[in-house]
This record gives C-alpha cells, structure tokens and sequence, in this order.
C-alpha cells in the first residue's frame, strides 16, 4: 500500500489551545469496509503515521485500519505550534476520544495500537478518557512507561526540568535525542522505510522541559493504573543505549528499556499479555522483515482471541 493512494486524510478542528489554533488528523484505509473489528493506530514522540504496510496487513486480515497524527505531529504540525509539545498528557485527549467515536460509529469493535510515547498516552486515556468504554482492547508497541536514565542522573532530570519549567515554558534541550534510531529507520541511513524528515528530523526536535515534566507527571499516575479491558504489550528481546549507530541498533531497543517496560507494564491492568519479539528495534513494526512478521502473527492471534 502507498500513504499517498490509499489512504485518506480527514483533518479533526480541535479547540484552540494557549498556542492558538489546533488540529489533527485522522488517516484511513481505503480498504476499510465498516461494520467489522477496527485498530487506531497511535504514533509516538518525534513520530507521525508513515507505516503503510500496517495498514495493509490489517486488511489483509480482516480489521479497518486508522491512525491518528496527534496534535502539533505531522500531518497536524502548523506553522505556528512548536512541534510535539504539550503541558499535558491529556491535551491529546480530545482527538483519541473524538476519533474513536467515529471509528466506533462504522465498526463494532475498536482497538487501540499505539507506540512509545503514544503508548504512554494511550495508557493513560484508557484510565480516564472520556471514550474509553468505546475500546475493547490496549496494543502497546514498547510503551514509554519510565524514562530510560540510570537512577542518579533520571532524578536530577526531574529536579532540573521541574525548576526550568517553572521559569519558561518552552525551555528546551537540543540535540537530546540520538539520531541513531532515525538512522536505523530512514532508507537513506540504514533502515528500509521513508519518512518525511520535517516531521521526523533525523536529529530528533527539541525536547522541551514542560514536556519532560508531562511525560514524568503521566508516568507516575499510572502507578495506580487500572484498565479495565485486555492489553498486549510487545516488546523488543534486549535494550541497549548508544549515542551513535551501531548494527546492534537493528535488533534492540535503543530508545527505551525493556526491563521497565515489563515492570510498569504488568500493572497497567488485570489482563496484560506480554510477547517478548527476538531482535526486534524499538518499533516492532519497523523490525527486519522476518522479526516485523514474527510481531504481526502474535498481535493478530491475540486479536482474534479477543
């Protein structure tokens, strides 16, 4: 499948936020044919929907398939918003519930499949969303549960991003994030897929510390995590860190920890399953071809087991 041919774009008016105007945008198969099982697709930070083959192979298998590029990602980027910031987690609220009243108002079942950070939201929507009870099911695709730093050095990242954000709230940090993963996606580094590199610098977009401090304020709420439908939470065999490429970055996570992904991630609710993917990168979608058909037979048995 070509995002270009076969998919759609609807964009979603969102109220205005203290940065002006706000929207985002919901993309669709054109294989879709209502009235059956449904996924909503939830991209992570410094990310946007750019994973066609996804799409193709939940057609292929029988659900319509949909994403959704948050608010001020991608597609939903303006030209006045600074780009994947947010004060909160919930801001992305309004579109995940919005989205899935329509998903739901064509098919009768609608699961949520969602990514690193987006995992994070998701997680945190399915606690407290106002569309929830609309879900039947969780996929987290190596969810950012924890920040990934070791102990000394993650808690004066909080004190320091606490205090600088009390002062500016678009203090920020360049150059935070490793280009290595990028590099292990992009077809012009070392990877096989082709994104648009405005909306996912291969350098990565600041990180800025009122978001940091969100995605901290998010993480420890779901310390008392209790989702009420089942989750399946896929997840790369090994992590390692590295600040520059290596071809180990093609069969590990190195943006997040597993270890803490299976920590936090068995009390997130009662029904958590957890497939551990061999060699598998942070996304497991973006995996070599036989670790990403590996990931796509465990998400669609455990689908039409739920």
């Amino acid at each position: 499948m070509n995002l270009k041919q076969d998919y759609t774009e609807e964009i979603i008016q969102l109220q205005p936020d203290y940065e002006g105007e706000v929207v985002a945008v919901l993309i669709s198969s054109k294989r879709n044919q209502g009235d059956r099982s449904s996924l909503l697709y939830i991209h992570g930070f410094i990310d946007y929907f750019f994973h066609p083959h996804l799409g193709k192979e939940c057609n292929d298998q029988g659900y319509d398939f949909y994403a959704l590029d948050l608010r001020k990602h991608g597609r939903s980027l303006l030209p006045h918003q600074h780009p994947n910031y947010c004060k909160r987690i919930d801001e992305y609220f309004e579109e995940i519930t919005l989205a899935i009243q329509k998903i739901k108002s064509e098919n009768h079942s609608v699961f949520l499949l969602a990514h690193s950070t987006g995992g994070l939201t998701a997680s945190l929507y399915m606690n407290k969303g106002k569309a929830r009870h609309l879900v039947n099911g969780l996929i987290l695709n190596s969810p950012f549960l924890d920040i990934n730093l070791p102990p000394l050095q993650k808690r004066l990242t909080i004190w320091a991003s606490n205090v600088v954000s009390q002062f500016s709230d678009y203090a920020k940090v360049n150059g935070a994030i490793s280009p290595a993963y990028a590099q292990s996606v992009h077809k012009d580094y070392f990877g096989e897929w082709d994104f648009n590199t405005s909306w996912k610098p291969i350098k990565g977009f600041p990180a800025f510390f009122k978001w940091f401090v969100a995605i901290v304020k998010a993480q420890r709420e779901l310390n008392k995590s209790n989702i009420q439908v089942p989750i399946l939470i896929l997840h790369s065999s090994g992590s390692l860190r590295m600040n520059k490429y290596k071809t180990e970055a093609m069969t590990h996570d190195i943006v997040l920890n597993v270890e803490d992904i299976k920590r936090v991630g068995k009390h997130l609710g009662s029904e958590v399953k957890f497939c551990c993917i061999e060699n598998a990168m942070h996304d497991v979608f973006l995996s070599s071809k036989e670790v990403r058909e590996k990931s796509m037979t465990e998400l669609f048995s455990w689908l039409n087991g739920n």
